[in-house]
């Protein structure tokens, strides 16, 4: 449930922490108009303070992703948002891309879901030919549950890497600084600080103890902009809530304030006593040549001797190639979280389960494999 109040408190903070000038600005969104991000985050921002907005429709980024930059370009696009897949598939279209010109955009959202900071290199390589400011990238953490915004950064602070050791990570749960060339090296990105009318802490999930800075923990906000509840399940939002702090289910830690996520607490795998986090493999594997970028779920399941196992689905255009595209999966997760799948499915494009703003369902597709529903390649 979000009232009037909550709803206007984070356009209010949104605007404030983006530097957002209604006189200046002109955003540009093809993000569905039934997902938080796109109807308050996008157009009801621009709507509430008088911005410009050119907006599309969603299939007509899908069908051609080289026109989100196209756009940005013929209107003089100074802002923009999008979940972390949509700027790998910008990337893509933009190496093929005739002349365009992207020096006002200053602001690219990246939010909804992981970001991958290899993926966002990659487009801020591909759009600098075209005149991108890389200090436009802009990582960011929202929930439904605080109208759509809890962590931003200063604009123009560009990408800025946490690299941490990834086997400290999973065993011990603190991020310990590491170098990059480090063997167990990890790259997180910092999502900001929260919002005006916000606070955050990391809380242990079980004893809710609050966290010090790097110890990692669940993430807990309160302030203006967060639900009261959920309509009509008291149940739910007795459980969603620590007195005025709402559990987010998300892994996390804090340094000085500034956001790093790790993961979801329900979707994390234990394998061997680690906690392995499924976008990491996920991550991955997406680049791999007859693999599906962004169309990867990684889960666990219990394997032989009651212990968990890990299993990675993954979309792929050709059955020709399916025993070496599986090696190719099992020696990249081998490589990053030193564990080989217990399976390796290969599944037709498009039937990953997805939520309706694109994000991947790990739940759904671990039942939807125990009960041999995936369609395979």
């Amino acid at each position: 449930m979000l009232p009037h109040r909550c709803v206007a408190a984070n356009l209010e903070a949104v605007a404030h922490a983006i530097a957002l000038d209604p006189e200046d600005d002109v955003a540009v969104s093809w993000l569905p108009l039934y997902h938080d991000l796109g109807l308050i985050g996008v157009l009801a921002l621009c709507m509430h303070s008088g911005t410009d907005l050119v907006l599309a429709a969603p299939q007509d980024f899908l069908a051609s992703p080289g026109r989100w930059m196209e756009w940005m370009s013929e209107y003089g696009g100074t802002c923009t948002a999008g979940p972390n897949f949509s700027y790998v598939l910008a990337a893509r279209a933009l190496r093929r891309a005739g002349d365009l010109d992207l020096s006002r955009f200053r602001l690219g959202l990246n939010g909804a879901e992981p970001v991958d900071p290899i993926g966002i290199a990659a487009f801020a390589e591909a759009a600098g030919v075209h005149g991108f400011d890389p200090a436009a990238l802009y990582p960011a953490f929202g929930m439904a549950e605080s109208t759509v915004a809890v962590a931003f950064q200063k604009p123009g602070a560009g990408m800025r890497i946490d690299t941490v050791d990834g086997r400290v990570l999973e065993t011990d749960r603190y991020a310990a600084a590491c170098d990059a060339d480090q063997d167990a090296a990890r790259s997180l990105v910092f999502l900001g600080t929260a919002v005006k009318g916000l606070e955050m802490r990391i809380c242990d999930p079980v004893t809710a103890e609050v966290m010090r800075d790097r110890e990692v923990g669940e993430l807990e906000i309160r302030g203006t902009s967060v639900t009261p509840g959920y309509y009509r399940h008291p149940e739910a939002t007795a459980l969603a809530f620590h007195d005025d702090w709402l559990r987010s289910g998300d892994l996390g830690y804090l340094v000085d304030g500034d956001l790093v996520i790790c993961g979801r607490i329900k979707d994390v795998i234990i394998l061997g006593g680690r906690n392995v986090h499924p976008h990491d493999v996920e991550r991955a594997v997406a680049d791999i040549d007859g693999v599906r970028a962004g169309n990867v779920i990684a889960f666990g399941t219990e394997g032989r001797k009651g212990r968990e196992t890990l299993v990675v689905v993954a979309e792929s255009k050709t059955n020709d190639r399916s025993i070496e595209i599986r090696a190719a999966v099992a020696e990249r997760v081998r490589a990053t979280v030193g564990y080989t799948p217990e399976e390796i499915v290969l599944v037709r494009p498009g039937t990953l389960p997805k939520t309706s703003s694109g994000k991947l369902q790990r739940s759904l597709c671990r039942t939807r494999y125990l009960s041999a529903e995936l369609e395979p390649v």
